[in-house]
C-alpha cells in the first residue's frame, strides 16, 4: 500500500550548527580547538593511567573508560562536522549517516552506564571505605563496565536497523549537524508512530535507570557525609564527588533537556545547543574536571614524563 512512497536517498543533506556564513570560520577555529583539547586530554588520561601503577585503582579504571568514551563520542561527530564549514554541500551519504547514528548510540547510552557505576563507586568509597577494596573488586569492575557496553551495543545496532529499514519521504534534509534519532524522525514515513515510541521508551529508560543509580548514591552519600563528626572528613568526602556531580549536573541536564520536553516546544535550534554540550563540550571537560586538578594526576604525570 505505501510501497510508492519509498524512498531510499543515496545521502542526506546535515544543516549544520548554522547557516551564517560569517559565522561558519570563526566556529569551525573553535570546534577544531574543542577537539583538539579532547583528544589530547583524553588520550592522555588513557595512557596515564594505564602507565602509572598507582593509578590502577577503581575509580581511575572507570576514568580511563570514560576517557576512551568522550574520545569515541567526539571523534563520531566532530570530524565530519568541521568538514561542513568548510564546503558548500554539508551531504553525508546514507550508510555513513547510519554509521554516525549507531556510533553516537554506543558511546552516548555507554556514557550514562559510567556515570551511573562511577556513582555507585563513588557511594562505596564514601560510605563503606573498610570494604572498599574488597566490594570494588576487579571482576566487579569489570562487570559494571562489560555490561553496559553489550547494552550500548544492541542499541548501536537496533535503532539504525529499524530506521534505515524504513521508507524516507519528502525532503532529506536533516536539521542537524550530525545523524540521530530525534532530527531523523520527520523525515521517515512508514511506522513513524511505532518507531517514535520506541524511540522515546529507550532514551527514557537509560535516562531515567542510570538517574536513579547517580541520585540514589548521592542521596546516602549525603546522608553519610552529614552523619560525619570530622569537618575535614566532610571536606574530603565532599572533593571526592564534587567532579562528578559536576559533569552530572552538565550531563544529564543537556540530555533531558533535548529528549524529555514537549513535541509541541520541541526546537531543533535548541537541541543543537544542547548537543553540542554533550557530544563536544563536555568530552573535553571531563578529563579537566575529573583528573587534571587532582594531585595523584599531576603526580602520575611527573613520574611518567621522569622515566622517559
Amino acid at each position: 500500500m505505501g510501497q510508492p512512497n519509498i524512498t531510499m536517498p543515496t545521502e542526506f543533506i546535515l544543516m549544520g550548527v548554522t547557516q551564517t556564513a560569517e559565522l561558519k570560520l570563526p566556529l569551525f577555529a573553535v570546534f577544531l580547538t574543542i577537539y583538539a583539547i579532547t583528544v589530547v586530554g583524553n588520550l592522555g588520561m588513557i595512557i596515564l593511567t594505564k602507565l602509572d601503577s598507582r593509578l590502577q585503582t577503581p575509580m581511575y579504571f572507570f576514568i580511563r573508560h570514560l576517557a576512551f568514551i568522550d574520545l569515541g563520542n567526539s571523534t563520531a561527530i566532530c570530524p565530519k562536522m568541521l568538514v561542513n564549514f568548510v564546503v558548500d554541500k554539508n551531504n553525508i551519504t546514507y550508510y555513513a549517516c547510519a554509521t554516525q547514528m549507531a556510533c553516537f548510540i554506543l558511546f552516548i547510552v555507554s556514557e550514562l552506564s559510567i556515570l551511573s557505576s562511577m556513582a555507585y563507586d563513588r557511594y562505596v568509597a564514601i560510605c563503606n571505605p573498610l570494604l572498599y577494596s574488597a566490594i570494588m573488586s576487579q571482576r566487579r569492575c569489570q562487570v559494571l563496565i562489560g555490561i553496559p557496553y553489550l547494552y550500548s551495543i544492541f542499541q548501536a545496532l537496533l535503532f539504525p536497523i529499524r530506521y534505515f529499514t524504513l521508507s524516507f519521504c519528502g525532503a532529506n534534509i536533516i536539521s542537524h549537524f550530525y545523524c540521530d534519532v530525534v532530527p531523523l524522525l520527520p523525515l521517515i514515513c512508514s511506522h513513524v508512530e511505532e518507531t517514535e515510541l520506541l524511540t522515546i521508551l529507550f532514551s527514557a529508560f537509560n535516562l531515567i535507570s542510570s538517574l536513579v543509580v547517580v541520585l540514589l548514591s548521592y542521596m546516602l552519600i549525603l546522608l553519610t557525609i552529614f552523619q560525619m563528626r570530622s569537618a575535614e572528613g566532610r571536606k574530603k568526602a565532599f572533593s571526592t564527588c564534587g567532579s562528578h556531580l559536576t559533569v552530572v549536573v552538565v550531563f544529564y541536564g543537556s540530555l533531558l533537556f533535548m529528549y524529555v520536553q514537549p513535541k509541541s516546544a520541541h526546537s531543533f535550534e535548541y537541541d543543537k545547543a544542547a548537543s553540542v554540550f554533550y557530544t563536544l563540550v563536555i568530552p573535553m571537560l571531563n578529563p579537566l574536571i575529573y583528573s587534571l586538578r587532582n594531585k595523584e594526576v599531576k603526580n602520575a604525570f611527573h613520574r611518567v614524563f621522569k622515566n622517559l
